[in-house]
Parts: structure tokens; C-alpha cells; sequence
């Protein structure tokens, strides 16, 4: 057995180690019909170059497939590495303890009938998990199709597609937590010609899940590409540490994430959780991460094939080569999409274009015309030009259907296999239709193939990114300092939030609460702006519903009339949401807050929601329509950096207002990234604690004047 493992050599292995690579597997239900599941699990590790020891199990039977039989689990040597269970489910729980007893490493259970069907199901799937995790033992399921090392013939999986496209070795790594899926994408692979190290699908995750593979592949160095299929995570740490490892070791990872699940927050308490959803924190992971999150099975496929040739562009600037305008003008808006540059040709080399090709469009994309079908040796000329001259580090060549006429492809191998040893270095993608067998002999050369230009064009756009990726180490998260302050248990005010947040180093506008009409004139006395009043109420989270906010009040009089308004209408409001039990409606009603009325400054949003998975997720957008409208926002697991929280500033669609637009000066961004980094520690700091927090609005003043929470919500988590 072939053991090229990383971990085989380590002093201290990866713990799923045995899993993918077992010196020893028991078939427990092992068949001697070789078309059963029992059976043809079997069959596919006897006979495929599996060198380990091999032990059925079956009490009826004294051999199975010509192999003695072992008749119980009690009479296996002590240690096997790897079991199958294949039984009835009533069975499995017996099973697994007496795998328990002889100390098997590593149990994979392919038994439906658990948490996927019913109660009484989750209880028995509780009861396996339970004994392995006091015996230390790994289990793989239930309800799944089994784990696969392609290259040292461990197929343990009952699929019967092996019997009629068996496995090819290579070096993808597939995860599926679907089993069906998980056949599904390695015939899909297969079909693309693309080889497997490992695969596994995980089935209903009593321990060991799609993270937890992934890890490993990250770890297994006969493993480039990590592809995965999810439907959930439920663990956060152990599926970013899989995605860093995976980024450390210059390794893709492709992900296909499928459903979303509840936030687990009330949205009408904070505006934040109603801006932040599950799957837009996957998406946020995912980027943050390194990996790739693809929008269907297409792309899964497409990437992962674009990624086993193993070039990464050094840069995003690509040029597009088509025998169509139509086609080339199609490529051009695709690259934009998806973020690369398609840089104009450099004078000379247009004007060499031009002359071999007088009716060429030649600015990038370069339009040849249906000439190049009159004279082929134009194509290795055009491409040629395009990457010694054109400033590029890969090519889209459209060749539409060309690729199914013998005669013209027999003349073009030659020197598209000249232009591969000439520009080693530069990915070179064909898109159209071409014959399967030139198909792969150009691949061999490090061609990749696409029927759809589209697809062709967004595989070199996630080959860039992931360059970008392997060349930028993750930042670590920074340390959460001590003394920070604590986090009340109840529902506080505007006014004790914001005196929490200013001690957790996100400065706030100065503001005065006032118990009287009179305080209300005194404090606005004391600005130097126009005035702003607002209700104070732990029970009145949205004071703008009920007019609890007025602007711009100058002079005694307004102020005073300003304040008795509000009263009015917050003990109306207080009395309707939540009178006290002895009638005192003025019992959480604590006044008027008075404060200046800020100008010439960017409003934003910075938020905090509880993630049940992920934990506090940080969220950041520009204020008014841009998040209430368009959802422009931006997210992030806590906590993080200032220079991660400057990318996170960037990223909104509306971060130009910032910059400074039509004569308005550029806004202090460093200062916002240091109150949203201040505020992703603090957040952090108090985890499962709290539920959200909003500071809406934080006003970024211009370059140099700092920044301001106008006001702020901190919903802590009941319970």
C-alpha cells in the first residue's frame, strides 16, 4: 500500500490519518453476492491494489470473495484502523461499541435510518457519537457513501458507477457532505477528465465533516485541489483552520454552499440582523478565506479542472483573441465582471496585427475575422503576439466550432503544441467546440477547454484570485486585550451604550441627558451648533418611529418646547410597550438626550449580529439610501485588524463617497477602520453574549477631524 502522506512521516499525524490511508480494514457486512452493498464494497478494496489487511465480517459465511471470514467484530485483531458498517440500523449501535472494544480507529457507517429521518433516529445517531468521542474513535456518517484513497485502491463506497467508470488517480480532493452529490460530482470529474487522490462523503456529520476532509487534504501532499459540497458547518474554527491550512500550502479550495439557515436573532430589534444573513456570512468566509464559492455544479467543475493544470496567473490582465467581434465584445464585458483588466495592445504590436490582418480589430480583444480560417498560421502568430507583447499573463482564444473540423485542427496541433513550449509560463484557455481526443492532447500540453467563452473568461478570473490569494498570507486575528467593558445583561439606552462602546475606544459625540426642560436649555446653550434632542428609552430601540428625534432646534424656546414634545411622546410610547406593574409609566423613560447637530461628515454603519455558527459577524455600509435601499454592505467574522477593516471599507459599492466626490473633501477613513477594528474586538471579546449591536450613524468627519458614533443599540443575548 502507498502511503505518501504528509502526516505518515509526522510526529504527530493528522487524526484522520487513518481514514484515508488505513493499514488494516474490516468489512462488517461483508457479502458474498459482489453486487450487494455488503459485497461490492468489498469487491472494490479486494481488488483494486488495496495492499493493507482485509477482514469480512459475517457470521454465516466461512469465506467471502475467496477471503477467510472473520464470523464477529469480538474476533478482530485488536487496532484495525478503518471499519465499514454495513448493517441494518437497529444494528449500528452495537456495532460501533463493539468496535469501541476492539479498538478500531476509525468507523464509517453507510446505515440510513437517523437524525435524517426522525427523533428516535437523532437519539440512536447521538448514542454512536457519544461512545466514539469517550473512546477517541473517528466515525464517518451514518448515512453516507463511504471514503476513497484512489491511488492505493481503497474504494470503500458501495456506488455501483465504479463498475463502469472506475476511479482515475489524481490529485483533486473531493468532500461531498450529499452522498448522492458526492457520486454525482466524481463522475462529473471524471467526465472532465480530472483524477482523484481522495474522496469522502460525510453523510449526516456525527463527527466527521466536510471541514475536517478538508483539513486534511490541505495537509495530504498527493492532494493540489480541495473541492467541496456543503449544505451547513457547525463548526467555525475547524473549517477556517482547514481553509488557512489550505491557503498556507498554496492549495485552491472550490466550494459549493448550498441553503442558508436562520440567524438566529430578531430582526426588529436591530437593524443590523436584518441586513445580515447566513449565507452572506458564508460568502464573507469563503472571500476572506481564500476559496472560491461556486454559483453551481458547472462552476464547481470548471474551477476545479481550471485548478488541476496548476497555473496561476501571476496577474489579473488577460487578452482575448476571438474569430467573432460579437463573441470578443461578450468576453470583454465577462472579464470586467469578474474583475480582470483587458489592457489595450501596445502601438507596435497593433500595428503588426494590422498588417498581416488589414480588417482585424486589434486593441484587445483582438477580432482576427474569419481570415484566420483562410490562413491557420495567423492563430499561433496572433497568440504569440498577444503574450511576448500585449502585457498579458493569460489568453482566451474563441475558435467556435473549428475545433470539429479534422483538417483544420490536424494543421493547427503543431503549433498550438510550439506555442505551448514557447509561453510555458502563460495560461492559454481555447473556448468553442473541439473533438475529445485533440481535446486532451492539447490538455496534456496545459490547454484548458471550454465550450462557453463566459466560462472561459471566469475560470482565469478565479485562477487570478487565487494567485492573489497564495501570494497574501491571512492576517492573524489580533489579540483580545484585557479591561475592556463588561456587557450589561439587559436592554440599556442610547446613553449607556454609547458609554460603553467610547470605553471600548469607539468615540462618540458629546451629548448631555437632561431630566428637564430646563437642563435641555442649559446643555443646548453650551453648543456650538444647532441642536439635536432625542428620547431616551431602553424600551424605544427605534426612536425615529414614534418622532423621538429632532434636528437643528436653535434658541431657548425651541429647545424647550423640543423637550416637552418628546416626554409626550415617549411616555405614550413607553406606556404602550411596556407600562411598569404599578402604573409608573415614567419608570424606564430617563429623559432627553441634547447634543450638536454634526455636518460635513460620510454617515455609516457599523454593526455587529450573532452568527449560531460563526459568532459575532462585524458588518459595515454607508448610511441612508445605500443601506436601507441597496443592502450595500460588507461583512466579516470578529475580530480582525485595521488593515483588514480598510479592505472591508473598500469593498462597498459606495466607498467613492468617501474618497471625497464633487468638491467634498476625502473623509478620515483611518479613523473609521480603527473604531470598526475597536469595535470587531470588542464584539469578540463577548462572543455568544451578545446578540447585535448597531452604531447608526457613525459619521466619518474629513481627513484628520476623526470620526463620531451619533448613536448606538446593544441588544444583548437572552437567556
Amino acid at each position: 500500500m502507498t502511503d505518501r502522506s504528509p502526516a505518515a512521516s509526522s510526529a504527530s499525524p493528522h487524526p484522520l490519518q487513518p481514514l484515508f490511508f488505513p493499514r488494516s480494514v474490516a468489512v462488517i457486512g461483508a457479502s458474498t453476492d459482489p453486487h450487494k452493498i455488503g459485497g461490492r464494497t468489498f469487491r472494490y478494496i479486494k481488488d483494486n491494489g488495496y495492499e493493507g489487511a482485509l477482514y469480512p465480517i459475517n457470521s454465516r459465511y466461512a469465506e467471502v470473495q475467496g477471503r477467510p471470514c472473520v464470523p464477529s467484530i469480538g474476533e478482530l485483531p485488536k487496532g484495525v484502523d478503518l471499519a465499514f458498517v454495513i448493517v441494518p440500523a437497529p444494528g449500528v449501535v452495537e456495532a460501533v461499541r463493539q468496535c469501541v472494544e476492539r479498538e478500531v480507529a476509525n468507523v464509517v457507517i453507510f446505515s440510513s435510518g437517523f437524525a435524517e429521518i426522525d427523533a428516535e433516529g437523532a437519539a440512536l445517531q447521538e448514542q454512536i457519537g457519544a461512545m466514539a468521542r469517550e473512546a477517541g474513535m473517528r466515525v464517518l456518517g451514518p448515512n453516507c457513501m463511504g471514503v476513497m484513497n484512489v491511488p492505493t485502491g481503497l474504494w470503500g463506497t458501495f456506488t455501483g458507477s465504479f463498475d463502469y467508470s472506475p476511479p482515475k488517480p489524481g490529485r483533486v480532493g473531493l468532500v461531498s457532505q450529499s452522498g448522492a452529490f458526492g457520486i454525482y460530482a466524481y463522475q462529473l470529474a471524471l467526465a472532465r477528465g480530472l483524477g482523484l487522490s481522495l474522496w469522502a462523503t460525510s453523510g449526516n456529520e456525527v463527527d466527521v465533516d466536510v471541514a475536517d476532509c478538508l483539513s486534511y487534504f490541505a495537509h495530504d501532499e498527493g492532494t493540489d485541489v480541495l473541492v467541496a459540497y456543503m449544505e451547513g458547518c457547525r463548526n467555525r474554527e475547524k473549517l477556517t483552520r482547514a481553509l488557512r491550512a489550505a491557503q498556507e500550502r498554496g492549495k485552491p479550495v472550490v466550494v459549493l454552499k448550498v441553503g442558508s439557515s436562520e440567524v438566529g436573532a430578531i430582526a426588529a430589534s436591530s437593524h443590523t440582523a436584518s441586513l445580515v444573513g447566513a449565507d452572506a456570512v458564508y460568502d464573507a468566509v469563503f472571500r476572506d478565506y481564500g476559496a472560491h464559492r461556486a454559483g453551481s455544479i458547472e462552476e464547481l467543475v470548471d474551477v476545479a479542472y481550471a485548478c488541476s493544470q496548476g497555473f496561476y496567473p501571476p496577474s489579473n490582465r488577460v487578452g482575448l483573441v476571438t474569430v467573432s467581434g460579437g463573441v470578443g465584445v461578450l468576453m470583454a464585458d465577462a472579464a470586467e465582471e469578474c474583475g480582470l483588466e483587458v489592457p489595450e495592445l501596445p502601438e507596435a504590436a497593433q500595428r503588426k496585427l494590422k498588417e498581416l490582418i488589414p480588417f482585424a480589430g486589434v486593441r484587445n480583444p483582438v477580432d482576427t475575422t474569419a481570415q484566420m480560417i483562410n490562413d491557420l498560421s495567423l492563430l499561433e502568430t496572433n497568440l504569440s503576439l498577444m503574450l511576448s507583447q500585449g502585457g498579458v499573463d493569460a489568453v482566451v482564444f474563441f475558435l467556435s466550432s473549428i475545433g470539429l473540423n479534422p483538417r483544420m485542427m490536424e494543421a493547427l496541433t503543431g503549433p498550438l503544441f510550439d506555442l505551448r513550449k514557447r509561453h510555458a509560463q502563460s495560461l492559454i484557455v481555447l473556448a468553442g467546440m473541439f473533438e475529445e481526443k485533440l481535446t486532451r492532447a492539447l490538455e496534456e500540453q496545459g490547454y484548458l477547454f471550454f465550450e462557453d467563452c463566459n466560462r472561459a473568461v471566469g475560470v482565469v478570473g478565479a485562477l487570478a484570485r487565487f494567485r492573489a490569494v497564495f501570494n497574501t498570507p491571512l492576517p492573524q486575528p489580533p489579540a483580545i486585550p484585557a479591561g475592556l467593558p463588561a456587557l450589561p445583561s439587559h436592554a440599556v439606552s442610547e446613553v449607556e451604550a454609547k458609554r460603553i462602546l467610547a470605553a471600548a475606544g469607539i468615540p462618540a459625540v458629546e451629548d448631555t441627558l437632561a431630566t428637564s426642560a430646563d437642563e435641555a436649555v442649559a446643555a443646548a446653550a453650551k453648543l456650538n451648533a444647532p441642536a439635536v434632542l432625542k428620547i431616551v428609552s431602553p424600551d424605544l430601540q427605534h426612536k425615529s418611529e414614534i418622532g423621538g428625534v429632532l434636528l437643528g432646534l436653535e434658541g431657548a424656546a425651541a429647545v424647550r418646547e423640543g423637550f416637552e414634545t418628546l416626554m409626550e411622546r415617549g411616555r405614550k410610547a413607553v406606556k404602550n410597550t411596556s407600562p411598569d406593574a404599578t402604573g409608573d409609566t415614567d419608570a424606564r423613560l430617563e429623559g432627553v438626550l441634547v447634543a450638536p447637530l454634526i455636518t460635513g461628515g460620510v454617515e455609516t454603519i457599523l454593526g455587529v449580529q450573532r452568527d449560531p455558527v460563526f459568532g459575532p459577524v462585524m458588518m459595515f455600509g454607508l448610511g441612508g439610501v445605500y443601506v436601507e435601499v441597496m443592502g450595500d454592505v460588507t461583512l466579516r467574522l470578529a475580530p480582525f485588524g485595521e488593515a483588514e477593516a480598510l479592505k472591508m471599507i473598500r469593498r462597498v459599492k459606495g466607498y467613492p463617497l468617501l474618497e471625497g466626490v464633487r468638491g467634498r473633501p476625502p473623509s478620515d477613513v483611518q479613523a473609521l477602520a480603527r473604531a470598526l477594528s475597536q469595535l470587531s474586538i470588542f464584539a469578540a471579546a463577548h462572543g455568544d453574549a451578545l446578540e447585535s449591536l448597531d452604531v447608526n450613524p457613525f459619521i466619518v468627519l474629513p481627513e484628520g477631524q476623526g470620526a463620531l458614533a451619533v448613536d448606538a443599540l446593544i441588544v444583548p443575548r437572552e437567556g
